[in-house]
Formats: C-alpha cells, structure tokens, sequence
C-alpha cells in the first residue's frame, strides 16, 4: 500500500513545489513506484516533470468535478517508474464548484484510494494557501512535510499549518501525521541560515530531516527544461542533497 505525503506549507516561494518534484523524482530513480499529484492550480509540479500542462487532455480538476475517473487523468510513466496526476489552471474554479458537495473534502481520497496499491509513495504538492483543496491532500494523506525556507520569518506561519494539520487529524483524517520538517534554500555563506535551523530545531518539536536543501543554480533552472534536477544535472548539490532526502523519507518508511 502506497504511502501518501502531502508537501504543504502555506506560504509561497519556500521551495515546496521543488521538493514535490526532486523528491517524487529521487524516489522514482531509486527505483521506488511513484504517483505525483499535481493539486497546485500554477500546475509548476506537472511541468517541472516534463509534461505540457496546458495540452494534456484531462487534468486532475476532471477527477474533483467528477468528469474523469482517475485512470484517465493518469499520465503514465512520464519519467521511468513516475506517473503524474496533473494540473493546470482549470483547478482554481475547483474551489467554487465544490460548494454545497457533500464529503468534498474526501473527493480525492476516494479517487486514490482505487489506485494507491500500485504505487510505493504518493507525493502530493498543494497550494500555497489553506484551501479546500489543501485540505483534499490532507485528507488523502498519511503524512504532511513541511519545506522550510532558511530566512528569518521561517517560523511565521508555521504554527498556524500545524493547526491546520491538527484540525483535519481530530476532525477529518485520524491517522494524519506531519513527516517533519526540511530545511530548503540554505545558503552557507550566511549567518541567518544557521541561526534560522538552530532556531526551529528550539522551538519545534517536529522531526526534522537531517539532509538540508541548498541554495543552487541548477535546482533554480531545472524546471525551466521540464527536467527533475537528477535528471537536469546529476551531478550537482542540488541532486545530491534530493537523492538524500529520498533515502530518508525510504527510511522512515521502513521504521
């Protein structure tokens, strides 16, 4: 049975959708069955993978209104061992046209459910923002990891998705757990940077990734040629520090 991560932190530019395809990817070369889930209206997850967003014939906003089952959203194999569920904008009118549904927060969950013993790991990215569709990943999800940008207003906000994820586990998913935190955009010139992990690591008692994403070139490029940055370049930091990140999350599976 496959395991669900839901990859949420409300606020934007933290790195989230980054981490949801590098990881997604990471895990994917290592040789684990991957299913990402594109639940993002900007729709950066399914074009970060390699996939024309906006002439794919289904998107997963025909699964959530009910016009696809989905099998048919399904984008096979894009990257060996990694099929996409994506979107595009077409999923931000998903707001108001689940107005009045009954069980609309379980709409994915249900759709899912039918599929997630083919995969080893879901990897969903969400929004930037605590929306129904928020809430849908949450719902569907074992777990929530939580990118966090090394700057110094990393813990604003914080607490309030933390809430968020405790709310829907009293009232929504029982077995929700976070996954933990991860340190992205670390720049190890600056002092702020190790004052921001040193300060969490304080103030938060969540588990906390040992591998800490860097601020790299070639992780800002890949998404631009529609490549996972193992792909883009193998090589490089950025690589280096997601591949880690995958061992871990395997890992932790296995405990």
């Amino acid at each position: 049975m496959g395991r669900i991560i839901a990859i949420a932190n409300q606020k934007g530019g933290v790195g989230k959708t980054t981490t949801a395809i590098n990881l997604s990817a990471c895990l994917a070369e290592k040789g684990q069955k991957v299913l990402a889930i594109d639940m993002d209206p900007q729709g950066n997850m399914s074009s970060g993978l390699g996939l024309d967003k906006n002439s794919v014939e289904k998107t997963i906003y025909d699964m959530i209104i009910g016009e696809a089952e989905v099998e048919e959203v399904l984008q096979r194999e894009t990257i060996e061992n990694l099929d996409i569920l994506p979107a595009n904008v077409d999923l931000s009118a998903a707001e108001i046209e689940l107005i009045g549904v009954e069980e609309k927060e379980y709409i994915v969950r249900n759709s899912i459910q039918k599929i997630r013993d083919n995969y080893d790991y879901v990897v969903i990215d969400c929004p930037p923002s605590l929306s129904m569709l928020t809430i849908n990943a949450m719902t569907t999800a074992d777990s929530v990891l939580v990118p966090i940008q090394c700057e110094y207003y990393a813990l604003e906000g914080l607490s309030q998705l933390i809430h968020t994820v405790e709310l829907v586990k009293e009232r929504l998913n029982p077995t929700l757990e976070i996954e933990g935190v991860v340190f992205t955009m670390y720049d190890a010139r600056t002092n702020l940077s190790l004052q921001v992990v040193e300060n969490v690591k304080d103030n938060l008692q969540q588990n906390i990734y040992k591998t800490i994403i860097p601020r790299n070139i070639r992780l800002a490029e890949a998404p631009s040629y529609g490549m996972p940055i193992n792909q883009y370049d193998a090589k490089s930091a950025g690589a280096d520090s997601y591949m880690r990140l995958a061992d871990e999350v395997i890992s932790r599976g296995e405990e």
